[in-house]
C-alpha cells in the first residue's frame, strides 16, 4: 500500500489563519494575498505530496488566496479533511481484505 503524506491538523489550521490575515489589514491585505498566494501554493504542495492532489490543491490555493473575498474558505483544513477521509477509507479496506 502506497503511503498518503498527510500534514497536522494544526498546521492547516494556523495555515488557514495566516491566508485570512489580510482581513485584518484592509489596506495591505491584497498586496499580503499576492505575497501570500504563491507562497500557499508551494506550501500546500509540498505538505499534500508533490502528485497529483498537491499540484491541484495548490492552484487552488493559489486562485483562492488571489480572488478577493475567498480567503475566508479554510483550503488546507478542508484538504486535511478529505485527505484523512481518503486514509481511512484505505485503512478499513486494508483491513477487510
Amino acid at each position: 500500500m502506497k503511503s498518503i503524506k498527510l500534514p497536522g491538523l494544526t498546521t492547516c489550521i494556523i495555515l488557514d489563519l495566516l491566508g485570512m490575515a489580510s482581513y485584518l489589514l484592509p489596506v495591505l491585505g491584497e498586496t499580503f494575498d499576492f505575497i501570500w498566494a504563491p507562497i500557499s501554493g508551494i506550501l500546500f504542495f509540498y505538505l499534500f505530496g508533490m502528485k497529483k492532489f498537491g499540484m491541484i490543491g495548490g492552484i487552488i490555493s493559489i486562485i483562492e488566496e488571489i480572488s478577493p473575498g475567498f480567503d475566508i474558505i479554510p483550503t488546507f483544513t478542508i484538504a486535511w479533511i478529505v485527505r484523512k477521509n481518503s486514509l481511512d477509507k484505505q485503512m478499513v479496506k486494508k483491513i477487510t481484505d
